[in-house]
C-alpha cells in the first residue's frame, strides 16, 4: 500500500487522500526525514522546507505543495531525482484579493473616504494581482499595474514601471519571492526607492515577507499598513508590529475554498501520476453557507459592500487574534492561529438579495458575489 505523509493543516486531507493509500498527518513543522522515510508521496503547506536534507534517504517519488509559494521547496533537487513536483498555483488567489479589498474597505470607512476616488498600484500581476485589479475596477478605483516579467512578455502597453506603481494613494504587493533572475523580487522596495512613497499612502503586503525591507519601512511615515506578510515568520519584527494598522499572521490565503482547491488540485494531480480515479465523494462534507446576505438599500454602494464583506470577512479579527505589547507573546499567536485559524468562506460562495440599481448589482457580481433579484 502507498504511504503519505500529509501537513495535518491540510483541511479534509483523510477524505480526499484516503483512498490512494495510508495517509499520516503531521505538523508541517514537526515533517522530518524520519517521518519521510517510507513515504510513496509527501503533501506539504509552507511550513515545511522540502530539500536534500529532507528527503536525500527517503522513498519519496511525489511532492505536492497546497500552497502557492515556492521558497519552501528546492525545485532544483527534486527534479535532479526524478521526484514529481506540482505546486497549487492560484488555488489562493480570490481569498488574497478579497483579503486585500475587506482591509481598504475597513480602512474607508473609519477614515470617511472614498475607494472610487483612489488609485490603487498592484505590484505583480499574477494570479492574485488580476483578480485584485478586477474587484479594484469595480470599485471605480483607477488601477496602475506593475509586472516587468509580464510586460516583456506579453507587450502591455498599459503596464507602467515601478515608479509610477508606487506614486498611487494604494501600493499592494503580490509578488512571488526571487533573489534571482532578471526582476528579482527580494527588497523590491528598500532604502534606494522608498522616498517615492508619500506619507499619506496605504501600504499591503499580503505576498511574501522579504518583498518589502522592513527595517526600512518600520522607519518610514505612512499612513497605513496592511501586513499579512513578514519575514522571518513566525518571529516577526517587533518595530514593524507596532507601526501595523492591521496586523495578521500569513492568514490571507487561508478561506476555506481556498485550502481546499489547494488539496483538490494536489490530489487530482496525484490520481493522475498514479493512473486512479479521481474521487468526489468528499466534496460532500464540505460546509457552505447556506443563508443569503441582503444588500441595504439607502445606503452608498461603498457603506453597502462595507457591510456585506464585513458580514463575510473582517480582517479585525484576525489583527486581534494576535495582538499584544508583547512580542513574545505574538510570536506564539502567531503560529497557534494560523494552525487553528477558524472557517471563513469567500465572498463567491454568498448570495446577495438585492434590489439595488443594475448597476450595482454588475460591480456585485464583478467583485465575486453571486446576486439573487427581489
Amino acid at each position: 500500500m502507498k504511504k503519505l505523509i500529509i501537513d495535518d493543516a491540510v483541511p479534509f486531507a483523510e477524505n480526499i487522500f484516503s483512498h490512494l493509500g495510508e495517509v499520516t498527518l503531521v505538523p508541517g513543522r514537526e515533517i522530518t526525514s524520519e517521518t519521510v522515510k517510507d513515504a510513496d508521496a509527501l503533501i506539504v503547506r509552507s511550513r515545511t522546507q522540502v530539500n536534500q536534507s529532507l528527503l536525500k534517504n527517503s522513498s519519496v517519488e511525489f511532492v505536492g505543495s497546497t500552497v502557492v509559494g515556492l521558497d519552501h521547496i528546492d525545485q532544483d533537487y527534486l527534479a535532479s531525482k526524478n521526484i514529481h513536483f506540482y505546486s497549487a498555483q492560484g488555488c489562493n488567489a480570490n481569498s488574497v484579493s478579497e483579503y486585500v479589498i475587506s482591509a481598504l474597505l475597513h480602512f474607508a470607512e473609519e477614515h470617511g473616504f472614498e475607494l472610487s476616488e483612489k488609485s490603487l498600484g498592484i505590484i505583480g500581476v499574477g494570479n492574485v494581482g488580476k483578480l485584485l485589479e478586477q474587484k479594484a475596477i469595480a470599485l471605480g478605483m483607477t488601477v496602475f499595474l506593475n509586472d516587468p516579467p509580464r510586460q516583456e512578455k506579453e507587450d502591455l502597453p498599459h503596464f507602467v514601471d515601478l515608479d509610477k506603481a508606487l506614486s498611487a494613494d494604494i501600493i499592494s504587493f503580490h509578488t512571488p519571492l526571487t533573489k534571482d533572475g532578471k526582476y528579482p523580487s527580494h527588497h523590491l522596495l528598500n532604502q534606494n526607492n522608498f522616498h517615492l512613497i508619500h506619507p499619506s499612502t496605504v501600504v499591503i503586503n499580503a505576498a511574501r515577507g522579504g518583498i518589502i525591507d522592513e527595517s526600512v519601512w518600520s522607519k518610514t511615515e505612512t499612513d497605513i499598513n496592511i501586513i499579512d506578510c513578514w519575514e522571518n515568520e513566525p518571529n516577526i519584527d517587533a518595530n514593524l508590529y507596532q507601526k501595523a494598522d492591521i496586523a495578521t499572521p500569513h492568514i490571507a490565503g487561508h478561506a476555506l475554498e481556498a485550502k481546499i482547491k489547494g488539496s483538490s488540485m494536489v490530489y487530482e494531480v496525484l490520481c493522475q501520476h498514479w493512473n486512479q480515479p479521481i474521487q468526489s465523494h468528499w466534496k460532500a462534507q464540505v460546509p457552505h453557507p447556506t443563508e443569503p446576505l441582503t444588500a441595504s438599500y439607502g445606503d452608498s454602494f461603498q457603506s453597502m459592500l462595507f457591510k456585506l464583506v464585513h458580514h463575510c470577512y473582517d480582517p479585525v479579527i484576525d489583527d486581534l487574534a494576535i495582538r499584544s505589547n508583547e512580542i513574545d507573546e505574538i510570536h506564539k499567536k502567531f503560529e497557534y492561529y494560523r494552525r487553528h485559524y477558524p472557517t471563513h468562506h469567500e465572498w463567491t460562495e454568498f448570495t446577495v438579495k438585492s434590489n439595488r440599481p443594475e448597476v450595482e448589482n454588475n460591480r456585485l457580481k464583478a467583485l465575486g458575489f453571486k446576486v439573487k433579484l427581489i
